[in-house]
């Protein structure tokens, strides 16, 4: 919770001065002079709820989207002994970190791969697909479980959903006073939206959705490594190196 509360306020400080910086520019007052009834304060707070609005509403059904694409089936009692021993695991695992228990699931894939999602530490899902189970060894499956627990324990769902939150806000701010610009300023439209604000606004919203999808990227790779070396505290090393291996990437 004080994750989340510390990011609003950075992310409110962040608007606040974005939004002074672009009077001080007198961005503000050139789309006024060219008929513009942009409000910029009311643009700062429709992206800031648009854009932590959309992050936190796929954070929070999360699990519920995962069980539904991947047809994860939840563990509630193990009908054999793989299963017993992944509660298990999951369970010491879990108990070592310090959280609460999560959901563990199956979903059936011939590709080796797992995840962790959920809304908090407390309330997770971590699922594995059949193929990894059918085609690593307990040890490497332990790593893999550690590895997503570790994810789990970081709060890595919460954090990333937050940058999502944060860039989502700068996408749908530009955007559209890129938008205002091109349509007031460049075209001289003084009628209402032109069709050059609603083209550019999309054009500038897809350019700028993929410049930030990068900074994403950037960070939930630095949470893939810093979960690698999670995973190797509560598996082993050695462990997590042939499980690494055996997935073809690289060793912590």
């Amino acid at each position: 919770m004080q994750r989340i509360f510390l990011f609003l306020i950075t992310n409110i400080a962040i608007m606040v001065i974005l939004s002074i910086t672009l009077r001080v520019l007198g961005v503000e007052s050139l789309l006024m002079q060219n008929g513009s009834d942009l409000n910029i304060n009311a643009l700062v707070i429709f992206s800031g709820v648009f854009g932590f609005g959309g992050a936190f509403i796929s954070l929070a059904i999360s699990k519920w989207m995962a069980k539904r694409m991947t047809g994860a089936t939840v563990i509630s009692s193990p009908k054999n002994n793989l299963e017993k021993w992944l509660i298990k695991t999951v369970k010491k695992q879990s108990e070592i970190v310090g959280i609460k228990m999560p959901e563990v699931a199956i979903f059936p894939s011939s590709q080796m791969n797992a995840f962790a999602t959920g809304a908090s530490k407390n309330n997770a899902l971590v699922a594995v697909s059949q193929g990894l189970l059918d085609n690593m060894t307990q040890g490497e499956i332990e790593a893999v479980l550690g590895h997503e627990m570790s994810h789990i324990a970081n709060g890595d769902m919460v954090t990333l959903t937050l940058i999502q939150g944060v860039v989502n806000t700068f996408v749908i701010f530009f955007s559209r006073v890129i938008g205002h610009v091109v349509d007031r300023v460049i075209l001289k439209n003084q009628r209402g939206y032109g069709i050059g604000y609603f083209v550019t606004t999309i054009f500038a919203q897809v350019i700028l959705s993929i410049l930030a999808s990068i900074i994403v990227m950037y960070f939930s790779r630095k949470r893939e490594y810093i979960a690698d070396t999670g995973g190797a505290d509560l598996a082993g090393h050695q462990n997590m190196i042939n499980a690494l291996k055996r997935l073809g990437q690289r060793e912590p």
